[in-house]
């Protein structure tokens, strides 16, 4: 059973606990990876939004709202230029200004050209900044001339024609201002979409850092049920191992699992009925040498007075004269006291260590020589029998008499086993190195319950059997260092075999 057990635990694909257990674990890894991930994600878009802005953006409106102002305080300066007291300091103020502000234009172009990142918001940007910065710079370039012709009306006290030249400057200037501001309505635009994309992007950041959060702990939550799932066998099994160690070797289910732990808890039912077959072979043998004792005592105080019958006997049929009837009573009871000795011997013969005489013997002569003292009795049964020796040098170390009485019972087992009108068939080979004899017969065979009764001393299923027989032979055969086993025969039957030492 033990060995069918371990064979089908062998046939079964098992998955390891250790690989389950780790395949768990890397999934909650997994998913606390991709959480991570996105947190790194979000929080890396989050730092570049910023630094575009700090870096990009506010610069660029700086710069844009430095030209604007400047531009202002142009248009304000000429729009009183023509009252102003004294026009030459208005004239060097406007001289200055407009030295200054191509810088001014060259500093916005230059935070867009080197602010503005490679993002598709930001190149769109930069475009239309160099563009409008480069229309405003065309429009503000050539009126220096006008400036010189609007303070020369004014110090020949031309004032119509300083009004006029005022006027046209004032316009000019104004479309600058007017396109600066536009272009910083642009550039605020710009800020407030990529303001409102940081937001979505926080929100959704947000809502996805908190769904994978929770997606993390149902994962994490589901692989320790699976983890308490796949080691619940465990405790199971320690469960068992406390009511076996409390003595409970009642036959239990095996756990069905396929891995390490159902292989355990295989291997520990096969040591649960191990134990438990030990355990009753140990309470059968205790009772069979309980009972073998108080036989040898019995069969030792029987035994004289069986003597001294068997030889009172003997005396009375030579001094009494008596008619036929009366021998023959005397007959039966001498019959009945050979019978009675004949036990007794059998029942010290399973007591008494057997002790060996050894001798070199050729296993097939030997075979030969009791099946044919054993064919009268074969015969006068209506059993025929045959034998088959396959090996002519059998030489054996056996104890001639001992064995002899071994065969003997064999075959007398085999006799009276056979069916009515039956066959007997010895065979004596080979079993690998050790020599083997079969002894067959065609009767109803051993019932399973049986079988692995039969070579227990006092163990029979015949009436008026003393169950010693086989019991006397498998001593026999142990003292010589091999062994013997019943098999089924096919067709019906009963095989028993004897192996020897080669």
């Amino acid at each position: 059973m033990t060995a069918e057990l371990s064979q089908r635990a062998r046939g079964r694909r098992r998955r390891s606990v250790s690989g389950r257990l780790l395949a768990s674990f890397v999934i909650v890894f997994l998913a606390f990876a991709i959480t991570l991930a996105w947190c790194f994600h979000a929080l890396r878009s989050a730092a570049q939004d910023a630094h575009s802005l700090g870096h990009a953006y506010l610069p660029l409106m700086t710069s844009i709202g430095d030209a604007l102002a400047g531009q202002n305080v142009m248009n304000a300066q000429l729009n009183h230029v023509t009252s102003a007291r004294n026009p030459d300091d208005v004239r060097t103020w406007i001289s200055t200004a407009r030295r200054l502000r191509p810088l001014s234009f060259a500093r916005i172009r230059g935070d867009a050209r080197d602010g503005l990142g490679s993002g598709k918001i930001d190149i769109g940007l930069r475009v239309e900044v160099l563009r409008k910065i480069a229309d405003v710079e065309s429009l503000s370039q050539g009126q220096g001339v006008k400036v010189d012709s609007l303070f020369q009306a004014l110090a020949d006290s031309r004032r119509a024609d300083a009004e006029r030249i005022r006027d046209e400057l004032v316009a000019i200037e104004a479309e600058v201002a007017k396109r600066l501001r536009l272009l910083r309505q642009v550039v605020d635009r710009a800020i407030r979409t990529r303001i409102h994309a940081m937001r979505e992007r926080e929100r959704w950041s947000m809502h996805l850092l908190i769904a994978l959060s929770v997606l993390t702990l149902l994962v994490g939550l589901v692989t320790s049920v699976y983890a308490r799932r796949v080691l619940k066998p465990l405790s199971q099994v320690s469960g068992r191992a406390r009511a076996v160690a409390a003595g409970d070797l009642t036959p239990r289910d095996v756990l069905a699992t396929p891995d390490e732990i159902g292989e355990l808890a295989e291997t520990f039912e096969d040591m649960v009925a191990a134990i438990r077959q030990t355990r009753a072979e140990l309470v059968r043998a205790e009772r069979l040498a309980t009972i073998g004792k108080m036989a040898a005592q019995i069969t030792h105080e029987v035994r004289n007075p069986l003597s001294s019958i068997g030889l009172n006997l003997e005396m009375l049929e030579d001094e009494v004269e008596t008619s036929g009837e009366g021998r023959q009573l005397l007959s039966a009871i001498q019959s009945e006291v050979d019978r009675l000795a004949e036990i007794a011997e059998k029942y010290l013969a399973v007591v008494r260590e057997p002790q060996l005489n050894l001798s070199q013997e050729n296993l097939g002569d030997l075979v030969r020589e009791c099946h044919t003292f054993m064919e009268p009795e074969l015969r006068r049964a209506g059993v025929c029998s045959s034998v088959q020796a396959d090996v002519e040098d059998s030489l054996v170390q056996v104890d001639e008499t001992q064995f002899r009485q071994a065969l003997v019972n064999m075959l007398r087992n085999a006799c009276q086993a056979a069916a009515p009108d039956g066959e007997v068939w010895i065979h004596v080979g080979r079993d690998g190195q050790d020599f083997a004899i079969r002894v067959e017969d065609d009767g109803p065979g051993v019932d399973v319950d049986d079988r692995e009764h039969c070579f227990d001393p006092f163990f029979t299923t015949k009436s008026g059997g003393t169950g010693l027989g086989l019991a006397v032979t498998r001593a026999i055969v142990e003292s010589h260092g091999g062994r013997i086993r019943y098999f089924p025969r096919d067709g019906g039957g009963s095989v028993f075999v004897m192996t020897l030492p080669g």
